[in-house]
């Protein structure tokens, strides 16, 4: 090495970069185009879905502002609008409050006597072995399988006064009561009797979504509890229900849409609504003002309001659990 020489490696040369500018705009870009792609993915659905829901909404509210009976149908006089003349009229009638009032009652018994069935017997087909279990879910998924007008016409005759089994098998035991006794006939065992068919036959969703929640779950968590000691419920209440909460929340949402909008077997079962319609609720009145009477207006009126009901009790409901979540 020379003296008084001084050797420089100099280190590799740095890399050009894009300008900020330029490096943003395309970031944006990138992220523009994929927060379009779920969209596009998701156009089909929206597609049919518009024209399934919303253009039916849309035509029930328009009707709902018409003057629109069995004379506009037939083309006999031009519709005219009568803005809210409808909702007035039905406001005014005592009817409407007392069937709106049966309504809401008849179905939050039936929500909650579906989820209470259904939730018991998912836990049970934890418990029981492989045989039983087998049965269980065929003869569940079996009575949801079945028509509602059929299963309707299955439960008058189980409850029928004259070749009814029930009445029977309750005479045999003792209760001399119930000897050619008429379930339909008075109101309130119309309807626990339309309740009993409701339950029977919507419990296997809640039954069988609840029981898929369950498997999904840990087994440590649940063998940990049971080492514990923990009883059945307070398993169920504070480790299963808190890790099912989402699948809680669709099956409840949906049981009272369900419930909500029951029509089938109130009118198979009560023959149109009850005695004196002592049975009629609003999807059944609805259909009574629509149809029976030939007043449309007044009937989409009920079909918006019942829209609306369902809607409040939905976002207050999910509005409820999110709060109960961020308290947890």
């Amino acid at each position: 090495m020379t003296s008084g020489t001084i050797t420089q490696h100099a280190g590799p040369e740095p890399a050009r970069t894009q300008p900020p500018r330029r490096t943003a705009r395309g970031a944006r870009r990138r992220a523009g185009r994929g927060s379009r792609t779920p969209w596009l993915y998701l156009a089909p659905a929206l597609v049919v879905l518009g024209g399934l829901l919303i253009y039916p909404i849309y035509q029930l509210g328009l009707i709902s502002f018409l003057e629109y009976t069995q004379a506009q149908v037939s083309g006999g006089q031009p519709t005219s609008f009568q803005g809210f003349a409808n909702y007035a009229e039905l406001f005014r009638d005592g009817e409407f409050w007392s069937v709106t009032l049966a309504t809401v009652v008849f179905a939050a018994v039936c929500v909650v006597s579906t989820l209470a069935v259904g939730c018991a017997l998912a836990v049970l087909l934890t418990r029981v072995r492989a045989i039983p279990r087998l049965a269980l879910m065929l003869a569940a998924l079996g009575a949801w399988a079945t028509p509602a007008v059929t299963g309707s016409t299955v439960w008058l005759f189980l409850f029928d006064p004259d070749y009814g089994p029930v009445d029977r098998v309750l005479t045999w035991f003792g209760l001399s009561g119930f000897q050619d006794y008429s379930w339909t006939y008075e109101r309130y065992s119309a309807f626990a009797l339309v309740l009993f068919e409701i339950v029977w036959c919507s419990f296997p969703f809640v039954m069988v979504t609840v029981y898929a929640g369950i498997k999904a779950i840990p087994g440590e968590v649940l063998e940990a509890a049971a080492l514990d000691g923990a009883s059945a419920w307070r398993t169920w209440r504070g480790i299963m229900a808190p890790m099912l909460r989402p699948i809680l929340v669709v099956v409840t949402i949906q049981s009272i849409i369900w419930d909500f909008k029951v029509f089938t077997q109130i009118y198979v079962m009560t023959n149109g609504g009850g005695t004196a319609g002592q049975n009629m609720v609003l999807n059944v009145y609805a259909y009574q003002e629509a149809f029976a009477s030939s007043e449309y207006g007044l009937g989409s009126a009920i079909g918006v309001v019942m829209l609306l009901i369902l809607l409040a009790v939905t976002l207050v409901y999910l509005r409820l659990l999110r709060r109960q979540g961020e308290e947890l």
